[in-house]
């Protein structure tokens, strides 16, 4: 059982630096958004929900001494993120590219929730693996609004790039 915990602790750290990145690329996606309220407005409902997500992880880190969250992985995934953010703005189609790379990271995020309600399952750990489905929910609620909505941004981004509006954000 140590060595399982030892990893529901290391991919508990994990996933916070990864919320945290989130959190980060798109809260500077939102900032930039600006021909496309639809999109601006789930990845804002997503980032209240992401903000809730390193509440729920940062109790679960507390709670489990094993655990510390090593604040300089934070900070480098923050600082990861925030440079994506900035580079995005180089690209001409930086809201298709955006939105890609948000359904990918979804993605990741769902297979890391599904790892680690898993190992919870398997140390009996209940509290912890309501909070890892709870989460798993949004994410996919999220991946799958990205997916339904993914052609009609991209249309919308080349309807809006032919008439030479405001199409890259």
């Amino acid at each position: 059982m140590t060595h399982m915990m030892d990893h529901l602790a290391a991919w508990l750290r994990d996933a916070h630096a990864m919320e945290e990145q989130a959190l980060a690329m798109l809260t500077a996606q939102a900032k930039r958004i600006q021909s496309y309220p639809d999109l601006k407005a789930r990845i804002e409902q997503h980032i209240v929900e992401t903000k809730g997500h390193v509440r729920l992880l940062q109790d679960l880190l507390d709670a489990t001494p094993a655990a510390k969250v090593s604040r300089l992985k934070g900070f480098t995934g923050r600082l990861a993120a925030t440079a994506q953010g900035f580079g995005g703005a180089l690209t001409s189609d930086e809201v298709v590219k955006g939105a890609m790379a948000a359904y990918s990271f979804e993605h990741i995020e769902i297979a890391a929730y599904r790892v680690l309600i898993a190992t919870a399952d398997e140390l009996g750990e209940a509290g912890a693996k309501s909070v890892f489905e709870q989460i798993l929910q949004e994410e996919i609620a999220m991946a799958d609004w990205l997916a339904d909505n993914l052609g009609e941004t991209t249309r919308l981004y080349l309807l809006r790039d032919e008439r030479e509006l405001q199409a890259k954000r």
